[in-house]
């Protein structure tokens, strides 16, 4: 699998990565580029008749006016909210990794760039003990965007998924701060973004505040989202 892109992972579930790949996307497309999305596999899916679909990749095709069906932009959904493997076993199915190979193509076909968003954070199970998450971007060959929370703990959860990272062969675009909300930062939320950098050597690509006028199930992306994905130096990126 070969194409230009970001894979968006990120230290947990809930640290928000989709709205991060949202606002690449925005920013990228208002930067002139031709961007596809894919969230190759989902969990929690919700029922819409007759097919369960993702309110990620809904949101992602929203924002990106993506011409692929839901189908294609992300080919494995599964109803219960829980590891892809876990999901997967008690809905006795078997994820079809060809699937998401052949639709991963397709979008990188026809666009110039492709955000890719993964599910939960690196070492998330999609086959049991065989094939994980960074088994996934590996193969795509995407660098990757790690979003981050701002708060206490972050600094812990970061490096740690920057060393599975490392240790796979993956290479790293930098990190995204993720709902950094200025009126209420305590001393740790004020000094991780810059312990981050030290500690992992990485840069800080943005810090995306926290903003009430983003809402992925409206679906709604907040122009205080954008602004601070367009700040991201993506022309050094994507040499």
């Amino acid at each position: 699998m070969k194409a230009k892109g970001f894979f968006v992972t990120g230290t947990d579930t809930g640290v928000g990565k989709t709205v991060v790949a949202a606002g690449l996307v925005a920013a990228l497309q208002n930067l002139g580029h031709n961007v596809g999305v894919m969230k190759p596999i989902a969990t929690g899916g919700v029922k819409r008749r007759p097919n369960l679909v993702s309110p990620d990749a809904e949101f992602l095709a929203h924002v990106a006016d993506a011409p692929e069906p839901l189908r294609i932009i992300n080919p494995i959904i599964l109803a219960e909210p829980l590891a892809p493997s876990v999901a997967a076993r008690r809905a006795k199915i078997e994820i079809d990794l060809d699937l998401v190979r052949r639709s991963f193509e397709e979008i990188a076909a026809a666009h110039d760039l492709v955000i890719v968003e993964g599910i939960g954070g690196l070492l998330v199970p999609i086959i049991s003990r065989t094939y994980r998450v960074a088994d996934l971007a590996a193969e795509m060959g995407l660098p990757l965007i790690i979003v981050v929370r701002p708060d206490l703990g972050t600094l812990n959860h970061t490096l740690l998924t920057v060393e599975v990272a490392r240790s796979r062969g993956l290479k790293i675009a930098g990190l995204v701060v993720n709902n950094y909300d200025a009126d209420t930062a305590d001393i740790a939320v004020e000094t991780n973004p810059a312990e981050l950098a030290r500690e992992t050597g990485l840069r800080v690509l943005a810090i995306v505040p926290h903003d009430t006028d983003t809402d992925p199930a409206k679906p709604a992306l907040g122009p205080a989202v954008i602004e601070a994905c367009q700040a991201i130096d993506f022309e050094r990126l994507l040499r």
